[in-house]
C-alpha cells in the first residue's frame, strides 16, 4: 500500500515464547503487562525480567539495539546508521544510505505466542458479514503478537508494557479483501477497495507534510482502521464496484469524517480501545476542517 517512493520498510522481528500470563495494564484492552507462565526453554529470556518478574519490553529493545549496532559495523558495501531512539518507540530505525534513494527499515521487536487471544478482542473483528465466520474463526485461532510499545498513560513509565499487534490478519484481509474468493483476481472482478484505502492514505500522508505539528498524532493506522470498518459496513463486492471509486472514496471519507467529528474510533480487534480520544478533540477538529476543505474544492491536494 506504499504510495509514494517506497523508501519505508516494517520488518517485524518475531522471538517464539513460551506461553504468557497477560495482565491488562489500563483499560484499552491493548496493553498488557507480561510474565512467564512456566520457565521458557530459552532461559536467556529470563535475564529481561524485572524485579517484579515481569517481562521488560526497555531491557529486550536495548539489547536487541545493542546486537545491530554491532552487526551494522560488519556491512560493508552499504552506508548504513542506525537512528537515535524514539522514546515509547517500539521500533529499531535503519537508514540506508544508497542511490538511488535512502532507505528507512524500522525493525519491530516482536513476541509470538501459540495461546488464544485476550478477552479484550472477543467482540472485535467483526467480519462476519464481510468475509464470513469461518475466516473470522481461523484468523482468531492464528497465534497472539505482542510489540515492545510503551504505554504513554502508564505514570511512571518503566517500559514493561507489550502492545497487541494484528498487522498479520490486517495483512491477510487486505490480500485476501473480497466477499467472493476471486475479487480482484486476474480472471475476477476488480473492486476500488484498495484504491479508497490508497486515496486517503495519501491525502492524510500531503496534510501531516503540510501540518506537521498539528497533525503529528495521526497516522496511516487511523485511516486503515477507519477502512477495515467500512468494509464491514459496506461488505459486498458490488458496494466497492472499481467504476465508482469516486463515490466509494467519498463514502469512506464520509465516514473517517465522522469519526473525527464524533472523536470515537474504536480499533477493529479491540472494540473497547478508542483511537481518537477526547483529549485530542482540537487535532480531530482541525484533521476534519482541512479533509472538508479539500473536499469541498475537488481535492487540489492530489493535482500538486
Amino acid at each position: 500500500l506504499q504510495i509514494s517512493e517506497p523508501n519505508e520498510f516494517d520488518i517485524m522481528l518475531v522471538i517464539p515464547v513460551a506461553r504468557l500470563q497477560l495482565d491488562e495494564c489500563d483499560d484499552t484492552g491493548a496493553y498488557y503487562y507480561l510474565k512467564f507462565k512456566r520457565n521458557p526453554k530459552e532461559k536467556s529470556l529470563l535475564n529481561f525480567l524485572d524485579e517484579d518478574g515481569k517481562l521488560s519490553a526497555f531491557k529486550m529493545l536495548q539489547a536487541l539495539r545493542h546486537i545491530i549496532k554491532q552487526e551494522v559495523k560488519n556491512i560493508k558495501n552499504v552506508e548504513v546508521t542506525v537512528k537515535r531512539r524514539k522514546a515509547g518507540s517500539p521500533a529499531i530505525t535503519l537508514q540506508i544510505k544508497n542511490p538511488p534513494a535512502e532507505i528507512s527499515v524500522d525493525i519491530i521487536l516482536t513476541l509470538k505466542a501459540d495461546q488464544s487471544w485476550p478477552p479484550s478482542t472477543q467482540d472485535g473483528l467483526k467480519i462476519e458479514q464481510w468475509l464470513g465466520r469461518k475466516v473470522r474463526g481461523e484468523f482468531r485461532y492464528t497465534p497472539l503478537y505482542l510489540v515492545a510499545k510503551q504505554n504513554k498513560k502508564e505514570e511512571v513509565q518503566r517500559g514493561n508494557t507489550w502492545r497487541l499487534s494484528f498487522s498479520h490478519v490486517e495483512k491477510a484481509m487486505l490480500n485476501n479483501h473480497g466477499q467472493s474468493k476471486k475479487c480482484c483476481e486476474s480472471d475476477g472482478p476488480k473492486c476500488c477497495r484498495k484504491g479508497c484505502l490508497k486515496l486517503l492514505k495519501y491525502l492524510l500522508e500531503q496534510l501531516k507534510i503540510k501540518h506537521k505539528k498539528q497533525l503529528e498524532k495521526f497516522c496511516s493506522y487511523h485511516v486503515k482502521t477507519a477502512f477495515f470498518h467500512s468494509c464491514v459496513m459496506w461488505p459486498r463486492d458490488t458496494d466497492w464496484h472499481w467504476g465508482d471509486l469516486d463515490h466509494c472514496f467519498q463514502k469512506y471519507l464520509g465516514y473517517f469524517l465522522d469519526c473525527l467529528q464524533k472523536s470515537q474510533l474504536p480499533h477493529f480487534f479491540i472494540p473497547r480501545y478508542n483511537l481518537l480520544s477526547l483529549e485530542d478533540k482540537a487535532s480531530s477538529d482541525f484533521l476534519s476542517r482541512q479533509i472538508n476543505n479539500q473536499l469541498n474544492n475537488r481535492f487540489p491536494i492530489f493535482q500538486e
